[in-house]
């Protein structure tokens, strides 16, 4: 009989999209006194240093680099690299390096099983799958943590892993995936990120966190980091005489970011320096992108100077070894950055949809409008209620590495103001710090009040599911009968509990693969279990991974079509199973997530 062994430490990590955080606390602390953990990571060939956090890059060496010049202290003769070094390795060589993991991996559109980054690679390049980069990244992570803790092995430790609210349930069951493969426990607990940051500033405010809060406030989280936006309204309530946080609504997962922000800088830059006669070439543009990410924070910071200087490596015949260099102007950086990302705008603002061509590269799905406070605007006015009219916040917390320019924070309240009418400006949230860390931070903590009792953010799943069900009727040669959706998860549907879908009897089919068009919506709070959609409405539902299996017909049921109604179920874990049962016999047939390969 094996041994129980009773966990040490809740383990809290942000797996995020340009940066992994670890943040510990023990579970026999009286007080969570949450702290970081440093991360031994390559920064340079063959030299190891720590640091608080991992860059989420990889890079993939070419074969007479492998071996002794990316060895850690507890792996040899590697053919890649995560963390620092392979976040320099994408200046020089960026089809060589894995960026963007995150996001791939809940970009439905693409087989993320199939080994498609760094996307755009030349052939000869042995790409990798989104997939097994976020494996890489976590079990660089676990190897750290072992590192520094070997008599506590982390799948024996309470471990909360991050994702964004907008996952969909596909996106979390890979991220799952991910994490089991790299050695974390399979109680691991995943926390949408928004959450995280609530409870990071939580622990930091202690019991004061209920004189800057009121029944009847409504929270904006704003979370805006290296690669994408996202936005959250969670409530203040009274339940029994004592104040509740309950999320109202998540915003879609938005692609856009600190990245898009350097990248513009760096284009306006490239001007610069033609004007001086440089024209860039394509590695030079890379390595400019990379060296803006340091100017707009020199630039954006309260005491910047009036200008920042840019250099990159010479390239020519006459400037091997040296440098080119260029002086940036504050005010350039500032009103591109401001005037283009959090532009002035009213609480009618839509984002831009219109692309610029009818023919796409097939990519990533970056936002075509960067406008971040457009963005804002639309996910307020989608979540409006009769009795506030739009869902305007009377607080915000601000999270993500962008939000260290207070000038950016002084202006969304600005912008948020404007909208106010009669009502009070929404206030900042005194006491938030360590925007880089917060995340993780919050994840720590929030494993800890499971265990010794603390203030929790009631929520549920953060989107509503559906299944698209055919309609019957005469088929037509060349037309698909129309798809209705059949809501089977409401919104907000609380972890540990089922859900039976009131429905009409629904045809099964058994012994070949059974397929379901999947749909989900952050935008259609008001649906319950059973509700049925007659058309599927792109701008509300977003269709994501196939339900597929290949269900066998049982003892009691011999038959190759079977009738059935379908019933819920989120674990405790916040996975989501769905299940079909028959409405002529006992049986039940188990609906698994497959990711589609297209």
């Amino acid at each position: 009989m094996n041994e129980v062994v009773a966990a040490k430490y809740v383990v809290g990590i942000d797996l995020g999209t340009t940066n992994g955080v670890v943040a510990y606390v023990a579970l026999d602390s009286g007080t969570p006194d949450v702290e970081l953990l440093e991360i031994p990571q390559l920064v340079a060939a063959g030299t190891v240093d720590q640091r608080p956090s991992l860059p989420s890059f990889m890079y993939l060496a070419p074969e007479h680099e492998a071996g002794g010049s990316l060895d850690l202290p507890w792996a040899n003769n590697r053919k890649f690299a995560v963390g620092e070094y392979a976040r320099r390795q994408g200046a020089d060589v960026p089809d060589r390096t894995v960026v963007a993991a995150k996001s791939w991996l809940c970009h439905s559109r693409v087989d993320r099983r199939t080994a498609l980054l760094p996307h755009g690679a030349p052939e000869g390049v042995e790409k990798v799958s989104p997939l097994v980069a976020s494996q890489r990244y976590l079990e660089h992570l676990v190897a750290a943590w072992h590192a520094k803790f070997p008599e506590a092995a982390i799948a024996e430790q309470h471990v909360v892993l991050t994702v964004p609210a907008s996952f969909d349930a596909a996106a979390r069951e890979l991220t799952r995936e991910a994490a089991l493969t790299a050695g974390l426990p399979p109680s691991i607990v995943l926390l949408e990120e928004p959450q995280a940051a609530v409870y990071a500033w939580l622990a930091q405010r202690g019991d004061d966190w209920r004189n800057d809060l009121s029944a009847g406030d409504r929270l904006l989280v704003c979370d805006v980091g290296g690669g994408t936006t996202d936005l959250t309204l969670i409530d203040v309530a009274e339940a029994d005489g004592e104040l509740a946080l309950e999320r109202l609504a998540v915003g879609d997962h938005l692609l856009v970011g600190g990245d898009n922000m350097d990248l513009a800088l760096a284009h306006q830059v490239a001007s610069l320096f033609a004007d001086q006669g440089v024209n860039l070439d394509a590695w030079q543009s890379v390595s400019l992108w990379h060296a803006c990410r340091d100017a707009k924070e020199s630039l954006l910071a309260a005491d910047a100077p009036d200008t920042h200087r840019v250099s990159v490596l010479g390239r020519g015949s006459k400037l091997i070894g040296g440098t080119v260099s260029v002086d940036v102007p504050r005010e350039l950086a500032t009103e591109l950055l401001i005037g283009g990302f959090f532009p002035e705008c009213d609480l009618f603002a839509k984002p831009e949809r219109q692309r610029a061509s009818g023919f796409q590269e097939i990519g990533l799905p970056f936002e075509p409008d960067v406008g971040i406070t457009r963005h804002l605007a639309g996910f307020l006015s989608a979540h409006a209620d009769e009795g506030r009219g739009a869902a305007y916040p009377t607080h915000v917390l601000f999270n993500g590495g962008v939000f260290k320019a207070d000038v950016l924070k002084s202006l969304v309240l600005r912008v948020i103001g404007s909208w106010a009418g009669e009502s009070t400006p929404a206030e900042e949230l005194p006491g938030a710090r360590d925007l880089d860390f917060a995340v993780a931070r919050g994840a720590a903590y929030y494993g800890w009040t499971k265990e010794h009792g603390g203030v929790r953010i009631r929520g549920g799943v953060a989107r509503s599911y559906y299944v698209g069900i055919e309609t019957a009727g005469l088929a037509i040669p060349g037309a698909p009968r129309p798809l209705r959706a059949l809501c089977v998860v409401a919104f907000g549907m609380e972890e540990g509990t089922s859900v039976e879908v009131p429905s009409n009897d629904i045809g099964l089919v058994l012994g070949e693969p059974a397929h379901f068009r999947f749909f989900s919506s952050a935008m259609r709070p008001q649906d319950k279990p059973g509700d049925v959609l007659p058309a599927i409405d792109e701008e509300e539902l977003t269709e994501t991974d196939a339900l597929e299996a290949t269900l066998n017909a049982t003892d009691e049921t011999d038959e190759s079509y079977v009738p059935v109604r379908f019933e819920s179920h989120i674990t405790e874990l916040g996975m989501f199973e769905l299940w079909c049962v028959g409405t002529t016999s006992d049986d039940r047939w188990k609906l698994e997530f497959s990711v589609r390969e297209q």
